[in-house]
Order: C-alpha cells, then structure tokens, then sequence
C-alpha cells in the first residue's frame, strides 16, 4: 500500500518511520510535518494508507481530511484519547495513542492491508441494474441510472434518487467499486454523482468547479478533479 505519514514531531516521525520500514507491504512514498506539506506530497502521489497526527501547526488533522478530494485509509497518531469519537466520522482504520509501540503498530497495519484486500462480494452494476436498499422500515428498488448522487455521511452512505434519499451502512468507497464508472464519477471525498443527473458546471472562485445537480443541489468540485471530469465530458 502507498503510504504517507504526516506528524509534526521530528522524534515521533522519524520514529514511527523506522518502525515502518519493518512492513514490506506497505511502500513509504514521504512524510510531512504539517498539513501544508501533507496536501503537496498527497497531491503528488495519492497514497492510499495515511498515518496521521491530528495536533498540528497550522489546519489540523481533521482539516487536512476534509480538504482532499478522495478518501484514504487512515490510522490516526496522536497523544490525545479526546479525539477517539471523533475520529470514526472518517472512518478510520484505527487510532494510535503514543507512545506506539511496534506490536499495536503491526495489528494496526495487519487491519489496513485488511481492508485495502477485501474486494466487493457482488459483481459490478450495469446501467440497467436495480439495487435494492433497506433503510430502517423503509424498502426501495431503485435503478441504478435513476440515482443522482451519494454523499457519505460518517459511517454511512446517502443515496439520493428520484427526489428521495435512502440511507446505506457501508463506506463510500466500497459502494464506488459497484457503480459503473462510465456513468458514476467522484466528485470529492464526500460525493459521487451521475454524470446523467448534472445540471450545470461553473467554475468557482478557488479554480475548482461548482456542479449543480438536477435536483438544485450544488457539489463542489477541486480543479485536479475539475480537470479530469473535463477530460471524460470532452469530445
């Protein structure tokens, strides 16, 4: 796995980078000591595992998140319990408390390398599937070309079709490698949308893109995502 690390103590970095070096599952691509070095080096190399200090200089690890536009594994890092509750509104991996040691730190790969694996138990969607979604009391049989967008909500996902929404416990991610990518595409960390559902697409003010969808909702868009959306609509 492609992985980062991001802790702005030089002792804890270097250390927590030796203790890595032991994995050879896991391909250390850098690390960085803030979130201002972190989104460069994420940018560049789009890691897939992220070991992540959550007190830093600057924006702090839960900024740094909520600022990428696609979602990571994360194992936190940090000296503060404080953050555990929290810390499942991104779905982490796992949440280290220092000092770590190198068994806690190899269970906590052994469950990243878990969850890199674990592949889809259904085939992938065609345009002309239908999915069936329990929410609560709730059962919708919906088409697959039918659904607008899906918006991850903490451990859930949202599904919005046909002027109604459904509820779905799984990460975002995994319901991204079911929807035909032809028709589906990730807008940010927190969205996927039918390219046939989008209304219009405006360049906003920080060189992303705001798309509207059919239903008025407005969906931000970051110019490297931006650039590849227009790639895909381009003839």
């Amino acid at each position: 796995m492609k992985t980062v690390v991001i802790e702005d103590s030089r002792i804890a970095r270097n250390g927590l980078l030796n203790m890595l070096s032991v994995s050879h599952e896991l391909q250390i691509l850098g690390s960085a000591a803030n979130a201002e070095e972190a989104r460069d080096l994420i940018a560049l190399h789009r890691p897939q595992l992220l070991f992540l200090d959550i007190q830093m200089p600057g924006d702090d690890g839960f900024q740094l998140l909520d600022s990428l536009d696609y979602d990571p594994y994360i194992i936190f890092t940090t000296a503060h319990a404080k953050y555990a509750v929290r810390s499942f509104d991104y779905q982490a991996i796992d949440y280290l408390l220092k000092p770590i040691s190198q068994e806690r730190l190899a269970i906590s790969i052994a469950r990243a390398l878990s969850h890199h694996q674990d592949q889809p138990s259904h085939s992938p969607l065609d345009y002309d599937s239908r999915v069936f979604i329990k929410d609560g009391d709730e059962c919708h049989l919906i088409a697959v070309f039918d659904i607008s967008y899906l918006e991850s909500c903490k451990n859930h996902v949202r599904v919005f079709f046909s002027g109604k929404s459904a509820f779905v416990k799984k990460p975002l991610r995994q319901l991204e490698c079911r929807l035909p990518s032809t028709l589906f595409f990730r807008a940010s960390r927190q969205y996927i949308i039918n390219l046939k559902h989008v209304a219009t697409i405006e360049k906003s003010v920080d060189e992303g893109y705001e798309v509207t969808m059919e239903d008025s909702k407005v969906i931000h868009i970051s110019r490297r995502n931006g650039i590849i959306l227009g790639q895909r609509l381009t003839l």
